[in-house]
């Protein structure tokens, strides 16, 4: 064992003690191991460094420019339990991309221009991720489909909070959320959902459910059935672009029952002009002229009655005049049949003379 007390045993001792904790951690990142988190913000990457130090709990990549995301790039850190990944222009993950994390809870993919999601980039039964934040993250609204089948096969069954918001998103797949039983909080915001349909969230116990800032023209009397049968449920609606016609009917009565819309008191019709910024809650069926009142239906029903017995009692009497007057009306019908006889003939007998001097003329020029 080397003596300390000389010159070299020196110098060693002072190498030792520079040496700083974080040793392990990649050149471009920052690591603190007493806080077991991992910095690697705005260093312009262009993949994810290796040698994270195991006892990362908390890693930050964000701002670089990283465009695919590999199985191999988070081996070994089975205490990592938050991870993002935003503001870094990923396009592709790879399958397995996340299964090498059993302890991981947060996963922000946010701020990226996903485009080829493998279905088994989460893995298979990775039950310990409990939010996932997927806004701004696809490149376009078709990177949905690879997305939603990622999230069925991900075996998610404790994820509790789902952020999707400003995507572009147009329709929801049928069943993307159907393997998400624990899902409370599901963010949907400023995106170009145009339907709900029954099914959608069918099997769920939201608590959170934002849809605000979309395309939506009503919501449906199934859709609506299906958001009642969560008992826990607070929904936001504003900023919708609702078209005060009789298809809006459902969702009104549903507004005026249920307390489950939060923001109900500041809906309002777009359209049509007429009824721009009328608050939903104050609309009636009169209003929007899709019934009467039975009072107006017992009127138009009289009034109607009142018309047939008019019409009828004109018949009977124009029908009186007529027999009253049966033999003028004889004479009359036979001199207008003597009056179109005699026009006739006379339009013959123009014809006949017009046809014989056409003749004439004819054979003096063959002459």
């Amino acid at each position: 064992m080397p003596r300390l007390g000389g010159p070299g045993g020196l110098l060693l001792l002072g190498c030792l003690l520079l040496v700083p904790p974080g040793a392990a951690c990649p050149a471009p990142c920052e690591c603190s191991e007493p806080a077991r988190t991992v910095k690697c913000v705005q260093k312009e990457l262009s993949a994810v460094p290796p040698g994270i130090p195991a006892y990362t709990r908390n890693l930050f990549i964000t701002g670089n420019r990283i465009p695919r995301l590999a199985s191999r790039d988070f081996q070994g850190l089975p205490r990592l339990v938050t991870l993002s990944l935003a503001n870094n222009r990923i396009v592709a993950v790879e399958t397995g991309a996340f299964s090498a994390l059993p302890s991981l809870r947060s996963l922000d993919l946010s701020n990226n221009r996903l485009a080829a999601v493998h279905p088994d980039a989460f893995g298979v039964g990775n039950s310990s991720l409990w939010a996932l934040n997927l806004s701004r993250a696809l490149h376009n609204a078709s990177a949905l489909l690879p997305l939603a089948a990622a999230i069925a096969r991900g075996g998610f069954h404790n994820l509790s909070r789902l952020e999707l918001a400003s995507n572009g998103i147009v329709y929801l797949p049928l069943g993307l959320f159907s393997g998400l039983a624990g899902l409370r909080h599901l963010d949907l915001r400023n995106n170009s959902l145009v339907d709900v349909k029954n099914a959608t969230f069918a099997g769920l116990d939201l608590e959170h459910l934002d849809l605000t800032a979309n395309a939506l023209k009503t919501l449906r009397a199934e859709a609506l059935a299906e958001l009642g049968r969560q008992p826990h449920l607070h929904l936001f609606l504003q900023d919708n672009p609702f078209v005060c016609s009789c298809d809006i009917e459902d969702l009104v009565g549903w507004l005026n029952r249920s307390r489950q819309a939060a923001d109900a008191d500041r809906l309002t019709c777009a359209f049509p002009r007429a009824l721009q910024n009328t608050s939903l809650l104050a609309l009636a069926g009169a209003e929007l002229g899709c019934h009467s009142s039975p009072h107006g239906e017992r009127a138009l029903q009289t009034s109607y009655a009142l018309l047939g017995a008019v019409l009828g009692l004109l018949g009977v009497a124009f029908l009186f005049v007529l027999y009253l007057n049966r033999r003028g009306l004889k004479g009359w019908v036979t001199s207008t049949r003597g009056a179109c006889r005699s026009l006739l003939e006379q339009r013959r007998y123009r014809y006949e003379m017009g046809a014989e001097s056409r003749a004439a003329r004819v054979s003096t020029l063959d002459m």
